[in-house]
């Protein structure tokens, strides 16, 4: 019997399908020159385990020999999946964005995924809509939206009510599942660890009133100071810039009761290190700093900045996760719509015991440990 010229399915729903216009190499031909069968063809197409090392690159070798090429066309005609995601991204020269845009695109590859992302310039819920809009034409089976603004979860929520969608970030509402850095326990572990060290108060650089990562950040810096009976001090906010960083900086440097800083972001930080270098604070001699991100810049500051460190890469993991699970039993009502990631505290040599003895503290710090690098 001759090779039919319609598309061949070979291991059931889900595995690999080809066609052979012109000759065009198909998984029979790959298995044939590895060795192997067309089942074990299609498990190494697809990522599924039980596949030797071994196997696996011969497999490999076959198909970089043959020229071979998944006919996508085809294998979503028979099983009625793309193998596509789509990712909302923010156009942002922020870390957080866009550390969190690469974490879940190599999550999705990982997992043998397609992605298709969409970026949006504005967080507002048109720009939303025209997104998922946009994705929907590619055929994704779902959404990942990075969402710094509950505006953009809320939009998610209306834009597709068919389409699974997962919010990442600081912006989520009940409809939609999210995965988030918990940034109330990250400002809580800076918060506590400066007052350790003996600082009597610690003050806060805020990013954005209107991020929720923000908003969080600087309760979980309140709560810490109330929890332990400190002075609670005004409040400064800016936006995410070295530049807001700097000009809180300048106020801070010239008050010489301030000994210990938390800012919202690591590049809050930057600019405060330059305002108190410039007004001959030492760093940590006279006032300790603390950032949030865990940017890997972070370690060429002067001083190397002690930061709260995110995992990104495991955030665009537990995102994808909730995206797959949404997928495989869409009707299922999820007791985990809500994944919470604790950062861990990065100590460097922008921190130190406070200078002043007046300080109500045990200098030694407790329970707080150097985390592993963030890069």
């Amino acid at each position: 019997m001759g090779e039919v010229n319609g598309p061949e399915v070979v291991g059931g729903p889900g595995s690999e399908i080809s066609t052979r216009p012109g000759g065009r190499p198909i998984m029979r031909d790959v298995a044939k020159l590895a060795g192997v069968s067309s089942q074990t063809v299609s498990r190494v197409l697809n990522r599924q385990p039980h596949v030797s090392a071994r196997t696996r690159q011969r497999v490999l070798d076959a198909m970089r020999k043959l020229d071979y090429r998944r006919n996508l066309a085809a294998r979503a005609l028979v099983t009625r999946r793309s193998g596509t995601l789509g990712i909302i991204g923010y156009e942002s020269p922020l870390f957080g964005p866009t550390s969190m845009l690469y974490a879940i695109e190599g999550a999705a590859r990982a997992a043998g995924y397609f992605v298709s992302v969409a970026s949006v310039r504005y967080l507002d819920r048109r720009s939303v809509l025209d997104a998922v809009d946009w994705l929907c034409q590619q055929s994704v089976e779902g959404v990942i939206a990075i969402a710094p603004k509950s505006a953009m979860a809320g939009a998610l929520a209306e834009a597709s009510p068919g389409m699974a969608c997962v919010t990442v970030g600081g912006g989520s509402i009940d409809a939609v599942p999210s995965a988030r850095i918990d940034n109330v326990a990250g400002a809580r572990l800076a918060t506590r660890y400066l007052l350790d060290l003996g600082h009597r108060t610690v003050h806060h650089v805020a990013g954005p009133d209107d991020w929720p990562e923000a908003s969080e950040r600087l309760r979980g810096w309140h709560e810490a100071l109330r929890e332990a009976g400190r002075p609670v001090p005004a409040v400064m906010s800016g936006d995410w810039s070295a530049r807001a960083g700097y000009e809180q900086g300048e106020r801070l440097s010239a008050d010489p009761r301030v000994t210990a800083v938390f800012c919202a972001s690591d590049q809050l930080a930057l600019g405060v290190l330059r305002a108190l270098h410039e007004a001959g604070r030492r760093v940590p001699e006279d006032v300790s700093v603390v950032g949030f991100d865990g940017t890997p810049d972070g370690a060429h500051y002067l001083p190397p900045l002690t930061t709260v460190c995110q995992d990104f890469a495991e955030l665009g993991r537990l995102s994808l996760g909730l995206l797959l699970s949404r997928l495989e039993q869409p009707e299922r009502i999820s007791t985990s719509r809500r994944q919470l990631l604790v950062p861990e505290l990065l100590i460097r040599r922008s921190t130190a015991p406070s200078p002043d003895p007046r300080g109500s503290g045990d200098p030694r710090p407790s329970g707080v440990t150097a985390a592993r690098p963030c890069a």
